[in-house]
């Protein structure tokens, strides 16, 4: 949910501890505490990730209204759709006409506003035969204020001073999970089990994710995984997540240096640093979700259109296409572009039809499918071709090929000269903003321009 990040990285250990494992509950299989997750499903190391914003994405808001949009988006390149939560939102303490996606007031059924769990179950079918995975957004730390959970199991919550239901940080139409009941931990992973038995998702992306406890994802995801092959996103930049078996985390200190080179604040070169950061303290093989936006960055942080207006977009978007341990976001409404925030709490549909940003995202998705160089497991290497506080170029190389990523990331016009020869032979492909042949030779490479170079057949 992130809305307020401030604040997340001052609280991000309020409720993480050493918990104790629980045994297994029900028909649930009792597992292992999961390895660092040097493995992931195959189909996501070359994927990518489209999340979809069911409530804003038609003016209907409904599963069957976005189902329309399938064909296109598979033409697009999509390959991993993220649902926003599909659970019923709380009442009491409710935002807005609609209330927080993220205020669950039941974890096994289906927001009415929506459709029926048929319509879903036929939706993720129709995915299904299209070649591509669904992946849905879980709310693991907190509920709505009135989850029936706060009846039916009162021992379920963290109490405040009072003895009521604690308020997770300050969003209060919410209720803070108490990660120390055993019985609780039980019944999050029997719901989490009923959506991947009930509707055959592949996967979560978990919201708020650092803020429970590593002993609980230790439990849950190999639990989980016993059935099928889930792809696991962790909200969240804690190395212990990786640790406990998610596949991928959100790179917010990357994304927020981006968002400083954007604006001219920071060189180029606090990329790396961050870089370097991020492979020192997460496990070898940890997915990193790269984006420009997405529903929080877009709602109350003026992404795209503020952090990477006009021209600043492509060679960021590019970047997170390309870069290493990377898989690549693209959020609603991105391809059009809807250059606009949509409310959070109320419908507010964005505008679709023109899709001029939908041949570019064709153009990078196209290449990271077929190129294994891009794949999140390929090689990365930083290669100096010009002012490096201001040109940001990088290799990626895996299988026998090779992909040489040029960017622009200033508002000046840039001078390029490649002097590594391996890097001179003649591309098969090049990508994007101009036709100049690869050569020792200097040229210029205009504000916000971007290169891409193919190699090896």
């Amino acid at each position: 949910m992130s809305i307020f990040r401030p604040f997340w990285k001052s609280a991000a250990l309020l409720f993480v501890g050493l918990l104790a494992g629980a045994p297994a509950f029900g028909q649930l299989p009792a597992a292992k505490p999961a390895p660092a997750p040097l493995t992931h499903p195959a189909w996501i190391l070359r994927g990518n990730v489209y999340e979809v914003n069911v409530r804003q994405y038609t003016p209907e808001g409904t599963l069957n209204a976005f189902a329309k949009h399938l064909d296109r988006l598979q033409k697009m390149g999509v390959e991993t759709l993220w649902f926003m939560p599909l659970n019923p939102i709380s009442q009491v303490g409710r935002k807005g006409s609609l209330g927080s996606y993220y205020a669950v007031a039941d974890y096994t059924k289906l927001n009415p506003e929506y459709g029926t769990m048929a319509d879903w179950q036929r939706l993720v079918e129709a995915i299904h035969v299209r070649g591509m995975k669904v992946v849905i957004d879980w709310v693991p730390n907190h509920t709505g204020a009135d989850n029936r959970w706060l009846t039916q199991h009162p021992s379920f919550f963290v109490k405040d001073k009072e003895g009521r239901p604690a308020v997770a940080f300050d969003w209060d139409d919410t209720r803070q999970l108490d990660y120390k009941n055993p019985e609780m931990q039980d019944s999050m992973i029997a719901a989490m089990h009923y959506w991947v038995k009930n509707s055959h998702i592949d996967g979560f992306r978990c919201d708020v994710a650092w803020n429970v406890p590593a002993s609980f994802w230790q439990r849950a995801i190999p639990t989980l995984r016993q059935s099928k092959s889930l792809f696991m996103l962790a909200e969240g930049d804690s190395a212990y997540l990786p640790r406990s078996g998610f596949d991928a985390v959100y790179p917010w200190h990357m994304f927020h240096e981006m968002e400083k080179v954007a604006a001219g604040k920071r060189p180029a070169t606090v990329l790396d640093s961050i870089w370097r950061e991020q492979n020192r303290l997460y496990p070898s093989g940890t997915m990193q979700l790269y984006f420009t936006s997405n529903h929080d960055e877009n709602s109350w942080n003026k992404a795209d259109y503020g952090s990477f207006p006009g021209r600043v977009h492509a060679p960021f978007a590019v970047f997170t296409q390309t870069m290493g341990n990377g898989l690549p976001l693209i959020y609603s409404g991105q391809e059009e572009p809807v250059l606009r925030p949509l409310k959070f709490f109320d419908k507010d549909p964005m505008s679709l039809g023109k899709y001029q940003r939908a041949k570019f995202y064709k153009t990078l998705l196209d290449l990271r499918k077929r190129n294994p160089a891009l794949a999140a497991d390929a090689s990365f290497r930083k290669v100096s071709v010009g002012d490096d506080r201001a040109v940001y170029a990088y290799v990626r190389e895996k299988a026998g090929k090779t992909v040489l990523v040029i960017l622009n990331l200033s508002n000046k016009e840039q001078t390029i000269s490649v002097k590594e020869k391996a890097l001179l032979g003649r591309p098969y492909n090049l990508f994007m903003y101009t036709t100049e042949p690869l050569t020792s030779k200097p040229w210029k490479v205009e504000p916000w321009g971007y290169m891409v170079y193919e190699y090896g057949r």
